[in-house]
């Protein structure tokens, strides 16, 4: 599905982490990688998708492969824009509310049933929105503007020619370019292809995207949490996340924490890699280590608060991400990072898929210069303060927030009345 471009070698100490003997298990991160560096280190092992030619109604959500030129005009002929009467605008030049002038019904027009009889001196045809306009026709009075008398209508005023007719090429011309390469198809999109004569489309292929959820403290998706043990809830909310995204998800379920084990499961068929848990240093995180010693870390530690144990790597040409185990430090580890690359992969950009809001902050915000700070934040009378919990494994903080903001690396502090961007959930 995927067409690898070339691994580029990174030079910086910072960010060249890779090493077969790459074991940090209780010994702490020796040094941590700024966002823009992990960002960069992964664009450039960016995968280039495949396309693949799929049907328009299936189409609606994918990116475009191929710029797309009409071949026809829309519509293809004069066509009424109203129901009513055919007629001659030349017939009703003297047309008054005191002198009406009467033209002779001589038929009816439905769409898609073309006339063969042309349109007369003093006559009209009965006619149909959408149906094509009688040869001779050159106007169309909408039947409230008329009064019906036998066979005969009652005009009580001119109309201009061209009144409520559709010309050839009004939509789209013949020839013209409609939609361009990497455009994110919308519905209107998909009419709009198929008004044009199109059943088929070339797009990308979507990143299949495999998750690996680890941790032997770990039960089931949705299982009511017993004795010392947590429920699974990274690996629906990242496939939520993913299909958001526009990724297709497969999942390993739940792997235990056992070096074997982890590596079976990243053997399936993917384009990318993601790993919950098991990223940071602690005794049974095996994952990082695994990674250089199979495949390479180019990314362990990340100068960012609450996912600083985030991991980024590759195993045989598929681009793996490392994401904490806690469900916020898992949830923000993904925007930034893997869902990032999903986004790219699928038309949707780069930026953060939420909608946002400058406001001023309501009290004052402390954070750590050199350290990017994703802090889930509260709306209250226009103005924006810090929701109280904060804490990385809190996934109920960020139900309740009404969003979260971002404290820049310069910065060590945001004083009361900044103006903020709050990235609304």
């Amino acid at each position: 599905m995927i067409g690898w471009s070339a691994l580029v070698d990174r030079t910086t100490k910072k960010t060249r982490v890779s090493s077969r003997t790459h074991d940090v298990r209780m010994t702490g991160f020796a040094c941590r990688s700024s966002v823009a560096e992990a960002i960069a280190w992964t664009d450039n092992v960016f995968p280039l998708l495949k396309t693949e030619k799929i049907a328009i109604g299936q189409s609606a959500g994918r990116v475009l492969a191929q710029t797309i030129t009409s071949k026809v005009n829309v519509p293809g002929f004069h066509r009424s824009m109203m129901d009513g009467f055919a007629i001659r605008a030349v017939d009703i030049e003297q047309a008054a509310e005191s002198e009406p002038v009467a033209l002779r019904i001589a038929g009816d027009i439905y769409p898609g049933t073309p006339h063969s009889v042309p349109l007369s001196s003093k006559q009209t045809i009965r006619i149909m929105t959408g149906a094509p306009i009688p040869t001779g026709g050159d106007a169309v009075i909408p039947v409230e503007d008329v009064r019906v008398r036998g066979d005969q209508i009652l005009v009580s005023r001119p109309i201009a020619e061209g009144k409520h007719v559709g010309t050839p090429g009004e939509d789209v011309v013949s020839g013209q370019r409609v939609l361009a390469t990497g455009r994110h198809l919308r519905p209107q999109d998909v009419g709009l292809l198929s008004s044009i004569g199109i059943d088929a489309v070339g797009v990308l292929c979507k990143p299949r995207v495999h998750l690996v959820t680890t941790g032997n403290e770990l039960l089931p998706a949705g299982t009511p949490p017993t004795d010392f043990m947590i429920t699974d809830a990274n690996s629906p909310m990242l496939e939520s996340l993913v299909v958001r995204d526009g990724g297709d998800v497969t999942s390993a379920g739940i792997v235990p924490d056992n070096p074997e084990c982890i590596l079976n499961a990243f053997q399936a068929e993917a384009d990318i890699i993601i790993v919950s848990g098991g990223s940071s240093v602690g005794l049974e995180d095996y994952v990082p280590q695994l990674l250089a010693e199979h495949g390479e870390l180019g990314i362990h530690g990340v100068q960012m608060r609450p996912s600083s144990p985030v991991g980024i790597g590759t195993y045989k040409k598929r681009i793996v991400f490392l994401l904490p185990g806690n469900p916020v430090a898992c949830l923000c580890g993904y925007d930034f990072f893997a869902g990032r690359t999903i986004r790219k992969l699928t038309g949707r950009g780069t930026e953060l898929p939420y909608s946002r809001q400058i406001l001023p902050l309501g009290e004052p915000l402390v954070s750590v210069e050199g350290r990017k700070d994703y802090v889930r934040v509260q709306i209250s009378e226009g103005r924006v303060t810090k929701s109280t919990r904060q804490g990385a494994s809190m996934l109920f903080s960020a139900v309740q927030s009404d969003g979260f903001l971002i404290i820049p690396e310069e910065s060590s502090s945001l004083a009361t009345g900044t103006l903020v961007t709050v990235y609304r959930y």
